[in-house]
């Protein structure tokens, strides 16, 4: 494969997995619009089916790319609890005094994935373990948050199943290509795979998580943004890395381990102690975010060269 068709196989994956998955999501919560609930619980459970993500990771992991499978749900959980929400509270400070318990299950979420992580591999029984847990921590998320009042606008949509099928053919489509493209890539350019799965990918399939958070920021619904958040990074560390794993276990490479898995860890701790601390996150607070999420990057270019 050529090294122009890789960058168009790797690019044109990322958009069809994420125009897929915001198809199938559309047709989901068409299909379950009759259910009324909280709107912090609804997006906690809903919003974090990141299903581009899930695809890409699954991609990934069928070429034999572990550590840029791996990359999609540890610089996934990254660039959401940073770039995200760093860069979110600049353009529209957001108001988020939640539950101490909905933060302590979110804090605690990606504990079960540092430990079966840090030797290296994720195996099939551990990814099972995985998938429980994320059962376990969602439902302790969404009870601590279900006192939030507000409900979260949902448009009538027609032919639900229709977008739901269609998602679904362009998510296999696209994963398809972004795992070729990924493969192209890593060949032909020496771009390691942890590095790619971490930096490129993570923030490409997840980039559209900042509309998602600042819209409702900018409306006075900081709950809500920060459910997107929380809601996905609990999806990430358990559900997602968990699927993952039971398709194919994951050896991961001592970049893999030494940056990206603590990082991933670390970064929603940082965040929770901000929304703990304060209550709310500020331009300041942003911009402490963004800048660590920049000093992450710096950190893996300066793996990938040394």
């Amino acid at each position: 494969m050529s090294a122009p068709l890789s960058v168009v196989l790797l690019a044109g994956g990322v958009v069809l997995v994420v125009g897929g998955a915001e198809l199938f999501f559309d047709g989901l919560l068409g299909a379950a619009a009759r259910f009324r609930v909280s709107a912090f619980v609804l997006t906690v459970v809903v919003s974090g089916f990141e299903l581009e993500n899930l695809a890409a990771g699954i991609a990934a992991n069928a070429k034999g790319l572990g550590n840029a499978a791996a990359g999609t749900f540890l610089g996934g959980t990254t660039f959401l609890a940073l770039a995200v929400a760093g860069s979110a509270a600049l353009l529209a400070p957001l108001q988020a005094r939640l539950p101490r318990s909905a933060l302590a299950w979110s804090a605690a979420a990606p504990l079960p994935l540092l430990g079966f992580a840090v030797d290296g591999s994720l195996e099939r029984w551990e990814g099972g373990v995985l998938v429980a847990w994320f059962v376990v921590a969602l439902v302790g998320v969404a009870r601590a948050g279900r006192g939030l009042v507000g409900e979260i606008p949902v448009r009538r949509r027609r032919a639900p199943v229709v977008r739901l099928l269609a998602g679904l053919g362009l998510l296999t489509g696209g994963g398809q290509a972004l795992g070729a493209g990924i493969h192209g890539v890593v060949t032909r350019f020496g771009v390691s795979e942890s590095l790619l799965g971490n930096t490129a990918i993570a923030a490409g399939v997840e980039a559209e998580e900042l509309g998602r958070v600042s819209t409702p920021a900018r409306r006075g619904r900081g709950d809500v943004a920060m459910a997107n958040i929380l809601g996905t990074i609990v999806h990430f560390v358990g559900f997602n890395a968990g699927v993952i794993a039971l398709v194919r276990p994951i050896a991961l490479d001592q970049d893999t381990r030494r940056l990206h898995l603590p990082f991933a860890v670390g970064a929603p701790l940082v965040l929770i102690a901000l929304l703990a601390w304060r209550g709310r996150l500020g331009r300041a607070e942003g911009l402490l975010l963004v800048a660590l999420y920049l000093c992450y990057v710096a950190a893996a270019v300066a793996l990938e060269v040394s």
